[in-house]
């Protein structure tokens, strides 16, 4: 099967219609021929700056327009950012993320989130950040600091947008991928499922991602967390079976990306979240919260691995506990020797 970047909705919804088990058949032999088999990467996820966040998202807890129990906090301090990736590496995961709730990074802030990539590069780990929109110049600032990845989700298809959000557009999100991409990083881009959305848009989001100039290297693909005080706390649940046709389909548009079941996990028994990994979902993140939304703690991903089969990826090189140490506290003194006038503790939504 060749990679492709022209994708059509028909064809993706004709593989929604195709029986479960020859889906999971097509999807296993491609995930078999582009990717490693029992393995499955592990990200862990820290909210650096949480809540009263300008967007209106109506599936986001995090949103200033809702009454959610999501406190306001401000940007968090660099020192603790660093010790948050030192236990993230302990506990097994290779990339750490770091998401921001904001419509997009201030000058102000720059220098503080390039810190953050700094030192959990020096920890070995990889780093991805999802703060927004951002600038061409922003993107390269990062890219420059180290950064990996960078997370901006399409969240749906282009038709069912405006349903959802109406204080950014589609097309504001595809130039943010654009300049990640012509900056050199790597993309982190998919979708939530489960916002009332039709069969079409579902897969409308997957050709908007497939048809890319180049595939997303991370494709998450998130169940909606339904939370009180959002827009989207009574609507209908997904269909499991439909949830799974859809990491297959992901699997087969993008077959060298790695798809990562993200959000609702928490809602996930073993056995459904076997057959994404079946599927083709070969990425997770660990840690009991996303952001501010419930996840399987570390324990109970790793006796599920146990159960499977699966070994989570290693870092390439990994210091010893001594050597994390003196590498953090180099990082720690590198920014406390900043001048006291850039204060890395602040009120980020002024």
């Amino acid at each position: 099967m060749e990679v492709r970047h022209n994708w059509t909705v028909s064809e993706v919804t004709a593989l929604l219609d195709k029986p479960f088990m020859d889906l999971m058949f097509e999807a296993q032999l491609v995930h078999r021929k582009y990717q490693e088999l029992n393995h499955v990467q592990v990200s862990t996820l820290l909210s650096i700056k949480t809540g009263a966040c300008p967007e209106d998202c109506k599936y986001c807890p995090q949103s200033a327009h809702y009454r959610t129990d999501v406190d306001k906090e401000r940007l968090m301090e660099v020192e603790r950012v660093l010790d948050a990736a030192q236990k993230a590496k302990k506990a097994g995961s290779t990339r750490f993320c770091m998401g921001a709730a904001w419509k997009n990074p201030k000058e102000r802030d720059m220098p503080h989130l390039t810190d953050m990539i700094k030192g959990v590069k020096d920890m070995g780990l990889e780093t991805c950040m999802t703060l927004g929109m951002l600038t061409p110049e922003q993107a390269g600032e990062l890219s420059n600091a180290g950064l990996d990845y960078y997370n901006h989700n399409l969240d749906t298809s282009p038709e069912f947008y405006g349903s959802i959000i109406t204080t950014r557009t589609y097309q504001d999100r595809l130039d943010t991928l654009s300049h990640v991409r012509d900056a050199g990083m790597k993309i982190c881009s998919g979708g939530i499922i489960g916002m009332g959305e039709s069969t079409n848009d579902r897969a409308g989001l997957l050709v908007e991602l497939a048809n890319l100039p180049v595939h997303p290297e991370s494709v998450p693909i998130n169940m909606l967390v339904k939370v009180k005080g959002t827009p989207m706390e009574n609507v209908d649940d997904v269909e499991s079976f439909d949830f799974v046709k859809l990491i297959a389909i992901a699997r087969i548009m993008m077959p060298m990306s790695a798809v990562r079941l993200s959000a609702g996990r928490e809602n996930m028994n073993e056995q459904m979240q076997a057959m994404c990994f079946m599927a083709g979902a070969n990425s997770i993140f660990y840690g009991c919260k996303l952001l501010t939304t419930p996840n399987p703690d570390e324990d109970t991903d790793m006796q599920l691995f146990k159960k499977l089969g699966i070994n989570s990826q290693e870092v390439a090189q990994k210091p010893d506990e001594i050597q994390e140490n003196e590498l953090l506290d180099q990082v720690v003194e590198r920014v406390a020797a900043r001048p006291a006038k850039d204060d890395m503790f602040y009120d980020a939504t002024v």
